[in-house]
């Protein structure tokens, strides 16, 4: 049973927020977490991925940035990422997080894509892939 889930991205202001949301709306009995492979440390979400996100109803204006730690690997039961590299540096960096790591589009085959500095359209594109990748977690998860 998944109880721990840590969602992983690049900086930690747009991807990984974002998923984090959708998962804590979803799944509110778990405890949800995200961090940054190279973190913007203390960097709130980015403004375009916040408006995304409030047209959802979710909101994640209060997200600071932080950096992915031992700590935060050591405590999740399940660690998505949103593409097979970052799978694969986590587990060069902490082998030990083998068979609990997973790209978070692994059911429907997708890297999702980084939307940072893009405009609103690829950060909604971003949004899809994560909610679409997130469904086909459901069973896993729930």
């Amino acid at each position: 049973m998944f109880n721990t889930i840590l969602v992983v991205c690049v900086g930690n202001i747009c991807r990984s927020p974002m998923a984090a949301a959708w998962l804590t709306e979803k799944y509110a009995q778990k405890h949800i977490e995200s961090a940054g492979l190279s973190a913007l440390v203390g960097y709130h979400a980015d403004a375009t991925a916040q408006e995304v996100m409030r047209a959802e109803g979710l909101e994640i204006s209060k997200h600071i940035a932080k950096q992915i730690n031992e700590q935060l690997v050591m405590s999740a039961d399940l660690i998505l990422t949103m593409s097979s590299n970052q799978t694969k540096w986590l587990e060069r960096q902490w082998p030990h997080c083998r068979g609990k790591t997973f790209r978070i589009g692994h059911w429907i085959n997708k890297d999702i894509a980084d939307p940072y500095q893009h405009d609103r359209a690829v950060f909604e594109t971003t949004k899809k892939d994560i909610v679409d990748s997130l469904e086909a977690w459901n069973k896993k998860i729930s």
